[in-house]
């Protein structure tokens, strides 16, 4: 398995970020038996098991954080696939929106059709 560099910085950035912020997780994170490879072929041998294909990020941060937390988790198998990082697109002031098709008008310029009027008397009205 090969994993991309953009998955592994994402990752490596994610835990070291957690590793500041949490000392608890800084002792697990600087265990000599563990390592990034290790949490790649763990991450992609749980995302595996599940058969699924679209995860959230937080999900896949999470099982990172399984893997150097739960003594349990040894070396895991290499598995072959490949991730996909997406980012999100960031916001510009100068690209235009994408084009509105032009074939239907839009719901909000629809004029309801006029209903013929009745005459409800209210209390008012007695």
């Amino acid at each position: 398995m090969k994993t991309s560099d953009n998955f592994k910085a994402v990752i490596e950035n994610f835990l070291s970020g957690k590793a500041l912020s949490d000392t608890a997780f800084a002792q697990n994170f600087s265990k000599a038996s563990k390592n990034l490879e290790g949490c790649f072929n763990y991450i992609f041998a749980e995302v595996k098991k599940t058969g699924l294909c679209a995860f959230a990020d937080q999900e896949i941060f999470d099982l990172a954080v399984k893997y150097y937390s739960d003594d349990a988790i040894e070396h895991p198998q290499p598995v072959n696939c490949r991730a996909v990082v997406n980012q999100p697109a960031k916001a510009d002031l100068f690209t235009s929106l994408p084009e509105v098709s032009k074939s239907m008008p839009p719901a909000e310029n629809k004029m309801p059709a006029s209903k013929p009027e009745s005459k409800t008397l209210t209390l008012f009205d007695l």
